[in-house]
């Protein structure tokens, strides 16, 4: 499998940026969506129904903001001949893969903010929850090495 072209001006770096926040952004949309609204399995921060609905807002808020200034960027990127084509996919899965480990780990675990749904076997939900994150992240993590292998040879 040959990797795409890369122009002598391309930004991977700023590519890889822009993915990674449409990733994040998009994750957050989806853990937002499913878990908090139509499963109702938890909010952001699990305290009262009003604090919890406010905190939810927040998260919401944030992946908006997330979102929006990755696609300008990527639109910047594009409209300036910069994007770096096979760093879009990576950015992208990092981005997603990152949100949902450090959601497992850091708001689950460390600052116990919610848990992904409250029964009796927890973990069972936590290596789920957790372990699909690891999984796009090392996929993300491959197609970035990819990327970086056939970036540096489109370079000589």
């Amino acid at each position: 499998m040959s990797s795409l072209p890369y122009p002598s001006h391309a930004d991977p770096r700023r590519t890889l940026l822009a993915s990674a926040l449409i990733g994040i952004g998009c994750m957050a949309a989806v853990d937002e969506i499913i878990f908090h609204q139509l499963l109702a399995w938890h909010h952001f921060v699990d305290r009262d129904t009003a604090f919890a609905l406010a905190s939810d807002g927040v998260l919401h808020a944030i992946e908006l903001v997330l979102l929006v200034v990755g696609f300008f960027m990527m639109i910047e990127l594009h409209g300036a001949g910069r994007q770096a084509p096979g760093y879009r996919g990576p950015g992208f899965l990092l981005g997603a893969g990152g949100f949902q480990v450090f959601d497992g780990v850091v708001d689950h675990k460390i600052l116990r903010l919610h848990q992904v749904r409250y029964v009796d076997n927890l973990w069972l939900y936590d290596i789920a929850w957790i372990g699909f994150g690891v999984v796009v992240l090392a996929i993300g993590w491959l197609l970035l090495r990819r990327a970086q292998r056939g970036h540096a040879t489109s370079q000589h």
